[in-house]
């Protein structure tokens, strides 16, 4: 009779067949590509945090947009903020220039500034969800694919015990022990995926929020020269807000 200490993954492992060891390698797949997505957007996240602030520091404290285009030229625009900043004044620019000479740029140039920002924040938005829908995947499948890989183990191992003829109970708890295994993987490949999306998907909802006011700061700048009265350095009227989130 095997000892307990034969017993374990890599004894399930070796007595499995290939839709066992085939199960096994799709979970460790999908642990890795998780959690490649999770180490890969902290450290994004983190990046473009402090370059966010480093970027809105120097904004707030320009003398005027006219310095805030000159910084934004000497350097290239690398998080949504900045980015957001140098679209908004290149269209800016470009209409006080050449007017509604193309249908891109037909209506007003509130309008024309309006749909240029609104692109350039769906833009950030699909940026942002990089890597959420194979997180999304993963926490909901890994837990059936490990709970598969427990059937298939325990329906494996009943049979070679019916082969064998003996059916004791010390001959079938460890073989059954090992399966129930592959459901602890499923759910540890799971639970990492499905926290990492839950922060992810409020740390965009955080950060869209104040792209979206930092827009309607920017968007009263530009069509009437001077921040709205009475109102906090990240909040407007209703009206410059609608319009630039309005349709979107």
């Amino acid at each position: 009779m095997e000892t307990t200490e034969t017993l374990g993954l890599t004894h399930f492992l070796a007595q499995s067949d290939t839709v066992g060891k085939a199960i096994f390698a799709i979970l460790v797949a999908m642990s890795v590509a998780s959690w490649y997505f999770i180490v890969a957007k902290s450290l994004q996240g983190l990046i473009a945090r402090r370059r966010t602030a480093r970027f809105l520091e120097s904004f707030w404290n320009a003398s005027s947009l006219h310095a805030v285009e000159s910084q934004l030229e000497k350097r290239r625009p690398d998080e949504p903020f900045s980015r957001l900043a140098h679209h908004a004044l290149a269209s800016s620019r470009q209409y006080a220039r050449h007017g509604a000479g193309r249908l891109n740029e037909a209506g007003t140039a509130a309008e024309f500034l309006t749909r240029s920002m609104r692109r350039v924040i769906d833009e950030e938005t699909a940026a942002l969800e990089w890597g959420l829908t194979v997180l999304a995947s993963v926490g909901s499948t890994a837990p059936f694919v490990g709970l598969f890989g427990t059937v298939w183990g325990v329906y494996h191992a009943l049979v070679k015990i019916g082969m064998s003829g003996q059916g004791s109970l010390d001959q079938i708890a460890g073989p059954v022990g090992e399966a129930l295994i592959m459901t602890g993987a499923g759910l540890a490949v799971a639970i990492p995926a499905v926290l990492a999306y839950n922060a992810f998907a409020r740390s965009n909802r955080v950060l869209l929020a104040k792209l979206d006011a930092f827009a309607h700061d920017l968007f009263a700048f530009l069509t009437t020269g001077a921040q709205c009265v009475g109102t906090e350095p990240h909040a407007l009227s209703d009206e410059v807000g609608q319009a630039i989130v309005g349709g979107a």
